[in-house]
C-alpha cells in the first residue's frame, strides 16, 4: 500500500466540507456518503483509504447533527459557543438545510401541515425518488416555518427572512406554501396536477402582492396570509359584466382591437367563445368570496378558460393579446366605465388573473 502524507493542523473554526454537508441533508447514512466519496474520489487520489474517509465522513455528520437544532432556529447559529463557522459558510449552511426539492414541495402545496399528513411522506418519498429522510426533514421546515409566521404582523416574506436568515427568493418559496396551506388551494385534482411547484409560487405572489390584506394596507395583522375580505365582497358585482347588452360592447370593442392581430381561425374563436370565456371569468372571481370556490380556484380557471382556449388552438401569444384587449377594452364599456369602484375591481382582478392565466399556460 502507497504511503500516505497527512498535514495536521489545530484550530477553533469548525470545518464544514460542504459535499459531505449535501449527502447528510439528501438523507444518506453516513456509510452510503462514504461510499459515493469514495467512487468519487479514488479517481482522482491514488492510494486513497476508506478508512480515513469514513472516519471523516462520520466526524463531519456528527458536527451536523450537534448543529442541527440551531439550523432549526437559524438566529442562534451565530451566537452558540460551540462551533466557530465563518458568516459565509453560516449563510450556506442555513440556506442548504431549507433548499427545497421542487417535486416534493409540488405534492406539499395546498396540504395542511398536520402530523397526519407527514405519515403520507412514504407515498411521497417513493413517487418523488427523494429520500425519506430528505422528505421529512423539509416536511418538518415547512411546517416550522408555517407555525412561526402564520400569526405575525408585517410582510411574511421579511418575517421569514428575519426569523430563519433565508435569501429573498428562497423566502418567496416559503411564503407561497404558508399561503397554500393557509387557504387550502386545491392542487392535487388530475386537472391541476400539470402546474410546476414554479407555476404555484409566481401565482402566490401575485395574489400576496394585489389580493391580500396586506396589499392595501402594510400596518393591518396577518396581512400576506389571507385575502382581503372587502375585496372579495367587492368581486360580487363582477356579474355585472355579464348582463347582455355591457357583454355585447365590451365584446364588439375587444374583437375590433384583435382584428388583424391574430390568426382568422383564433379571431374568430374568441367572437363566439367570448361570452363563455367572461362568463367563467366573471363567476370565478364573484365565487371567491365562498370558501369551497376559493380552495378550487386553480382546478376552476384550468377548466373553464385555460382548457377550453387550449382545445381551440390558442397560442400563449394569442391568450397574451385577448386578455390585453379585454382588461384595455373595458375602459371603454359604458358599465364598467361610468361606476369607478366596479372599474377598480375589475382591473385589480384581472391584472392579477390574467399574469396567472399566463403562467399556467402551458402543456
Amino acid at each position: 500500500m502507497a504511503d500516505i502524507t497527512l498535514n495536521i493542523f489545530v484550530g477553533n473554526t469548525t470545518m464544514i466540507d460542504p459535499e459531505v454537508y449535501q449527502l447528510w441533508l439528501d438523507g444518506y447514512s453516513a456509510q452510503e456518503a462514504t461510499t459515493r466519496r469514495y467512487q468519487k474520489l479514488s479517481t482522482q487520489m491514488k492510494g486513497l483509504n476508506k478508512d480515513i474517509l469514513r472516519n471523516d465522513t462520520v466526524d463531519n455528520y456528527r458536527t451536523f447533527i450537534a448543529m442541527e437544532n440551531h439550523i432549526c432556529n437559524p438566529p442562534t447559529l451565530a451566537y452558540q459557543p460551540l462551533f466557530q463557522i465563518p458568516p459565509d459558510m453560516r449563510k450556506l449552511i442555513i440556506e442548504k438545510y431549507y433548499e427545497l426539492d421542487y417535486t416534493m414541495a409540488r405534492e406539499i402545496m395546498g396540504k395542511k401541515l398536520s402530523s397526519k399528513h407527514r405519515k403520507d411522506l412514504d407515498e411521497i418519498s417513493e413517487k418523488t425518488k427523494v429520500p425519506l429522510k430528505s422528505c421529512r426533514r423539509q416536511y418538518d421546515n415547512f411546517k416550522r416555518v408555517f407555525k412561526t409566521v402564520e400569526d405575525m404582523e408585517g410582510p411574511m416574506v421579511k418575517n421569514i427572512q428575519t426569523h430563519f436568515l433565508l435569501s429573498e427568493e428562497l423566502a418567496k418559496k416559503y411564503c407561497a406554501i404558508v399561503f397554500f396551506a393557509n387557504n387550502r388551494f386545491e392542487t392535487g385534482k388530475k386537472r391541476v396536477q400539470y402546474l410546476t411547484f414554479n407555476d404555484l409560487v409566481v401565482c402566490a405572489d401575485l395574489m400576496i402582492s394585489n389580493w391580500t390584506v396586506g396589499s392595501t394596507d402594510s400596518r393591518k395583522e396577518d396581512l400576506d396570509a389571507d385575502f382581503e375580505r372587502e375585496f372579495l365582497q367587492q368581486l360580487r358585482e363582477l356579474k355585472l359584466i355579464v348582463d347582455k347588452d355591457t357583454s355585447d360592447q365590451h365584446k364588439s370593442f375587444v374583437c375590433t382591437a384583435l382584428k388583424g392581430k391574430m390568426e382568422d381561425r383564433v379571431h374568430a374563436d374568441v367572437e363566439s367563445n367570448f361570452k363563455t370565456i367572461s362568463r367563467a371569468i366573471a363567476n370565478i372571481g364573484s365565487g371567491m368570496i365562498h370558501s369551497k370556490e376559493l380552495k378550487d380556484f386553480f382546478n376552476d380557471v384550468i377548466e373553464k378558460i385555460i382548457d377550453p382556449c387550449k382545445q381551440a388552438h390558442w397560442s400563449h401569444r394569442d391568450m397574451k393579446l385577448f386578455l390585453e384587449a379585454y382588461i384595455k377594452c373595458s375602459n371603454n364599456v359604458e358599465e364598467i366605465g361610468r361606476n369607478s369602484r366596479l372599474h377598480q375591481t375589475f382591473e385589480r382582478f384581472m391584472s392579477t388573473l390574467s399574469q396567472c392565466i399566463l403562467q399556467m399556460y402551458h402543456s
